[in-house]
Parts: structure tokens; sequence; C-alpha cells
């Protein structure tokens, strides 16, 4: 199998497999990298008192997040009367490892579902959203329906690792390394894997280039499976609990079926 997760963040994932027999090859189809710059949430972390809510989307973003908090010099007991909202529950975990309490976690771990928790929570509020550079605009458009003022920042950016492009291709076409499986943890993961393979003109992967006929593609949920379908790629594996544990689950289910 191969997992396509940043190198500090694939352990689990690898982990959570071979316990269950897998023979794991780690490729990172993304590496995760400081924005380009801080300007937007360096002002936001200035005037932490006027916000009522912040959310966080990722893991990545409570690390981004409060690296920066501390860099800036600014004292955490400023978050005190901000509540604090987790997509999931690796991000709540990871807010809580920084000493500070989790105010809401949505029931599915998406972004329409963090809408719906905070639907009756923000009506003139004003909400700092951390998150990628690139990433879906759900959360700001829909909270801004719903009367909240939202301000967004970058608190980190995914990019393509170039290494990974040439150990990707030697893997796909040798019969002996190439994975039955290929998990993709998030939309970038999709996209990531698809620029690192040859393309046609319409942006799709050219599938007459490499042959995928005999891999699976196990995705973490919904959002990453409408993102695989619209590179062209199948969806065979989806997980029923969008996180990691989730798609171990849904990958073993699979595979003794």
């Amino acid at each position: 199998m191969l997992v396509g997760r940043a190198r500090h963040q694939a352990s689990a994932l690898s982990a959570g497999l071979r316990e269950h027999g897998a023979a794991v090859l780690e490729i990172p189809l993304i590496e995760i990298q400081r924005p380009r710059t801080y300007k937007a949430l360096d002002e936001a972390l200035a005037r932490l008192h006027e916000y009522q809510w912040i959310i966080f989307t990722s893991v990545n973003g409570v690390d981004a997040f409060f690296e920066r908090l501390d860099e800036q010099g600014i004292n955490r007991k400023e978050l005190r009367q901000i509540k604090i909202a987790a997509i999931g529950p690796a991000t709540k975990k990871a807010i809580e490892g920084q000493n500070k309490q989790v105010d809401v976690v949505p029931k599915e771990y998406v972004a329409e579902s963090v809408v719906a928790s905070l639907r009756d929570e923000v009506d003139l509020k004003r909400v700092l959203l951390a998150r990628a550079r690139v990433a879906r605009d759900v959360i700001p458009v829909e909270l801004t329906k719903l009367g909240a003022t939202v301000d967004v920042v970058e608190v980190y950016e995914t990019v393509i690792p170039k290494e990974s492009r040439r150990e990707l291709r030697v893997a796909l076409k040798n019969p002996k390394a190439c994975p039955n499986i290929i998990t993709f943890t998030s939309s970038s993961t999709a996209r990531h894997f698809a620029a690192l393979l040859a393309k046609n003109e319409s942006g799709q992967v050219d599938l007459s280039r490499v042959d995928l006929s005999d891999i699976r593609f196990a995705s973490i949920g919904p959002i990453t499976s409408a993102t695989l379908r619209e590179l062209g790629l199948r969806v065979d594996i989806e997980a029923k609990q969008y996180t990691i544990p989730g798609l171990v689950a849904a990958i073993v289910a699979d595979q003794h079926a």
C-alpha cells in the first residue's frame, strides 16, 4: 500500500495499516511549508481581542498558528475569551496539546458540518479561520451568510515534493514494488498525485501513460473522493468516518470483503 501523507504525518496511517499486515510504501504527495507571507496572520494576532471564535480545519493549521503566536511573543492568555472550533478529533487533540479547550467539534468532519455546528453561534460575531493557502471556501462563505464577519488567514501552504516524482513513477512501473492500494487523506494529496503523473491537455491524469487499472484508490472522505473523480480517478474505498482510523478500517474491511 502507498501512503502519501507528508513525511512528518505518515506514521499514524502507516502504523495502522501495518498492524493489519500491510506492506507500506511511503511516498509523500504533499509537503508542508510556511506561508509566503505572515502579514494577514500577524495582523489578526495583533487584535485577537476582537474575535469571538477561531476555527481550525487541520492539525497543520493548529501547529502553524501556535508556532507563529509564540514567535510573535503573544501571551496565550489572549485566547482565554475566544471559543475554538476544530474540524475533527485529530485537530481537537492538537489544540488540546497546546493546552487550549475546544468548544465545538462537528458530527461529521467536513467544512459543511462545521458551519452547521456554528449556525446559532456566529451572528454578529467575528471569526478567525486559520487554514492552508489553498482551501475550499465553504466555511467563510456560509458563515458570512449567517451574519458572521470572517477573517481568513493563511497559516501554511502545501506544495508538491519534487523528489517524489521519480520515486512514484518507479514504484508504479515496477511490478514488484507497485502498490495495490493508494491512500488519499486530503484533496491536496489527490491533486498532487495527479500532478506528479503525466497529464493530458484537459488536466486529467493520462491513463495511457501509466497503468493504474490494478490499483485501488482509498479516500478519507467525500470531499477527497470528489476531487479524485474530478481528476478522472476512481474511488474504490471511502472511509465512513473521515479520520485516519476510519480510513484504516475501510481498507481492512475492503480487503476482507
